[in-house]
């Protein structure tokens, strides 16, 4: 009889022996699916790598600038993924995103239909670009801004119709008919020419980026110091920049991932600071809906 009840205890115990191991396995199992499940994903980013202080390659070797920040920034809040950075030039950047080789570029790129054509652009943007006139000093009183340049008849310095300044300047006209810009398509010209222009008279602005003036024109090194006595720079407005996403399912994914994160990165003040950081002011001041 106590024989009996020592096989039938062995057998309890065999069996809970055998769940203890069959639990190990499966445990084990569904862990390593786990593991899978949070595989993490590369995505290459490419970045201009001599366009200070949007994206650059630093003289030590540094991925760095603000755009490239805010996605470092945007990094640490999606482990989901990692990102590969790569200086490179403004053609390469644009002709690796079109074949796949990049996934995302960032450039300072403003929205452009043609872009859109080619790109994913998410609705949030990563930055913003300050955009007004260089105009003579001596007209710093009658050209004050946009409106008092467009009442006055000012002449523009063209414009070619494939630069998304090109756009500002026609939506402003779509938007106030009675007061328009006389907008000319250009020839093909360098910055050096439109400074000229300027002060000669020949033209009375030039449309030009708040930080390529402040570069060119107001920097002691810059390239066109020597019209710093002479000309002056008046704001309009910020026009947003954008990462372009490489066109595919997977990059699709990613964006809903980055519209999450870019608010959130705005929304605790990380945008601002980096902007005051790289631009020494929020450039987010002077984007208007």
């Amino acid at each position: 009889m106590a024989q009996k009840n020592n096989t039938k205890k062995w057998f309890i115990a065999g069996g809970i022996l055998v769940l203890l191991i069959g639990g190990t396995f499966i445990g084990r199992h569904f862990a390593g699916q786990g593991v899978n499940s949070n595989k993490v994903t590369t995505l290459k980013i490419a970045h201009t790598q001599n366009y200070a202080p949007y994206d650059y390659v630093d003289d030590k070797g540094k991925h760095t600038g603000y755009e490239v920040e805010v996605l470092k920034a945007i990094d640490k809040k999606l482990p989901q993924y990692k990102f590969d950075y790569t200086g490179t030039s403004d053609e390469d950047l644009l002709i690796g995103l079109e074949s796949g080789k990049y996934d995302i570029g960032i450039k300072g790129a403003w929205y452009t239909k043609e872009r859109a054509q080619k790109f994913i652009i998410p609705d949030d943007p990563i930055g913003a670009s300050v955009i007004g006139f260089t105009i003579r000093k001596d007209d710093k009183e009658k050209f004050k801004d946009i409106d008092s340049f467009a009442q006055s008849s000012g002449k523009l310095v063209p414009i070619s119709p494939q630069n998304a300044q090109w756009n500002v300047i026609e939506d402003y006209n779509k938007k106030h008919k009675e007061h328009t810009i006389d907008l000319k398509a250009a020839e093909s010209f360098t910055m050096a020419d439109a400074y000229a222009w300027v002060l000669e008279g020949r033209y009375d602005a030039y449309f030009d980026i708040k930080l390529s003036f402040e570069q060119a024109v107001k920097d002691k090194d810059g390239a066109y110091h020597k019209y710093a006595d002479q000309l002056t720079w008046v704001p309009y407005k910020g026009i947003e920049t954008y990462p372009l996403i490489h066109r595919n399912t997977s990059n699709k994914k990613f964006v809903k991932d980055y519209t999450k994160a870019i608010k959130e990165v705005k929304n605790d003040g990380t945008l601002a600071k980096l902007s005051k950081k790289y631009f020494g002011e929020d450039v987010f001041n002077y984007v208007t809906k």
